[in-house]
């Protein structure tokens, strides 16, 4: 399941406060769609990491009632209290938590309840987990457990990646190589001891080692480090090209012709013009970016529309729009 069915799925289940495990390998942004989740609907969202719990840090502390003169269990403080009405209680690393961890999770999620606790009304549960071949240390989940929930998983697709990386603003070298290599998004190989290798969430860190401007001489250590000595070689060499990509205000002004000759380049380039179009771009800008897709080769030209298109961009009001459809929509899909 790709991470916006996944999220759409989510979404579905939260409302109707059915509890769901999503599965998925390290990296590919199973908490980050959750978080989205809760953002977009306004409501709150706690993340409780269970491996790093005791059984009872879930259960509470227990004390004694002089009154009642029996003992009571104090709830524990990181639990929803009913003071937000709505949210979601994402209980991440469930399967890598001690058995006796998840004996306590069980009884959260199959009563809504612990010891004196009880999760308010409004309040959806989410689990997520790693597979158990994913080479991480996970506990096999017991079947009772395991029946509480719908179970979802969750793999990287490049594309979706590609439209989130544009709204991120994510370096357009970045960008470009995943779209000429979508076999680079992803690289984790459970058979494989590599401690570095690529996940969406590794090349979210390329991304804030380049913007940190690092020395020439760090750059490549640095990036090896996120995704793996083989994958940043071959990422560095294609980001070389950067150099010769024609200015791109120029293009858009109407005034720069130049097309690279160099395959690399032009990935960058397209991308890097497609980033620069938003909403508030004037016709003009517009206009003079489709002219100047019309003198590129074809599968070039339609990685630029496309990419407008995918994020509504309007165009057929555009003076040379007529012309393009003419030139390649037999190669539009």
């Amino acid at each position: 399941m790709n991470p916006q069915s996944a999220k759409r799925s989510l979404a579905h289940l939260c409302e109707r406060q059915v509890p769901v495990f999503l599965w998925g390998p390290p990296g590919i942004g199973k908490s980050s769609i959750v978080a989205q989740i809760a953002a977009e609907q306004g409501i709150a969202c706690i993340d409780l990491r269970l491996s790093l719990l005791d059984p009872t840090d879930l259960r509470g502390i227990p004390f004694f009632n002089p009154v009642e003169n029996t003992a009571l269990w104090a709830p524990a403080s990181f639990l929803p209290d009913g003071s937000q009405e709505r949210g979601i209680l994402f209980l991440d690393e469930l399967n890598t938590a001690a058995p006796m961890v998840q004996a306590s999770a069980y009884q959260l999620i199959l009563d809504r309840k612990i010891g004196e606790y009880t999760l308010p009304d409004g309040w959806s549960i989410v689990a997520a987990g790693n597979r158990e071949s994913d080479r991480g240390v996970v506990f096999r989940m017991a079947a009772p457990l395991a029946n509480r929930f719908v179970h979802l998983e969750m793999e990287a697709d490049a594309q979706e990646w590609r439209n989130w990386a544009i709204q991120a603003e994510i370096d357009p070298s970045i960008v470009a190589f995943i779209s000429h290599r979508p076999d680079a998004l992803f690289t984790f190989n459970s058979k494989e001891e590599s401690r570095a290798f690529a996940t969406p969430r590794t090349w979210a860190y390329v991304h804030e080692i380049l913007s940190s401007a690092p020395e020439e001489d760090l750059i490549m250590p640095m990036v090896s480090g996120a995704i793996g000595e083989e994958l940043a070689a071959s990422y560095l060499g294609f980001r070389a090209v950067a150099n010769q990509i024609p200015d791109l205000e120029s293009i858009l002004d109407g005034t720069c012709s130049d097309v690279p000759s160099d395959t690399s380049a032009l990935h960058i380039l397209c991308t890097t013009l497609s980033m620069r179009i938003n909403d508030s771009t004037s016709s003009k800008k517009l206009n003079n970016l489709v002219k100047y897709s019309l003198t590129l080769p074809g599968e070039f030209a339609v990685m630029i529309i496309q990419d407008l298109r995918e994020r509504h961009i309007e165009l057929d009001h555009i003076e040379s729009w007529t012309l393009w459809m003419r030139k390649f929509n037999n190669l539009l899909h």
